[in-house]
Order: C-alpha cells, then structure tokens, then sequence
C-alpha cells in the first residue's frame, strides 16, 4: 500500500521520536482502525519499546488515492483509545 506523508506528518514524527518503520507497520497493517473526525479514519497499532508500550495513532485521510497521513502520534494511555470488539 502507498501513501503519502504531509510534512506535518514528518515534523512530528522526528519531535514525538515515532520511527517510521513503525507508521509503516501500522499503515500497511493496523490493529485497529476507528472512525475520525472530518471523514478521516484513525489507523493504530501497540509498538512495545524498551521503555514500555505505546500506542501509534496515524490520522488518515484514506479517500484520497493514494491515503494522506495527516499525523501521527503516540501515548501509553492505550485503554484511553482502544476498542474493545
């Protein structure tokens, strides 16, 4: 799958310290995608680091073709974000 990066995206990927290897896990294979605001949809995906879990939520505008990440951000408040099926 291809996407696109805006550069907002990329700025807060080097300031929050989210590897890009993670958000192309996650957007290639998420654990969960939830509805979001403004028709956008929230693709997420737990990444276990040395210093704990994080939740990774990618902003994704996936009408358009290809999908635009909007941002990205992650929190270890997981059960915050979480959909329980």
């Amino acid at each position: 799958m291809d996407y696109v990066l805006t550069a907002h995206a990329r700025e807060e990927m080097a300031r929050r310290q989210i590897d890009a290897a993670w958000v192309d896990a996650i957007m290639r294979h998420p654990e969960q995608i939830v509805a979001g605001l403004d028709n956008r949809e929230i693709r997420q995906g737990r990444i276990q680091t040395e210093s704990g879990v994080f939740l990774v939520r990618c902003i994704v505008e996936d009408w358009r073709n290809p999908p635009v990440l909007v941002t990205v951000y992650r929190t270890t408040k997981i059960a915050k974000y979480w959909r329980q099926e």
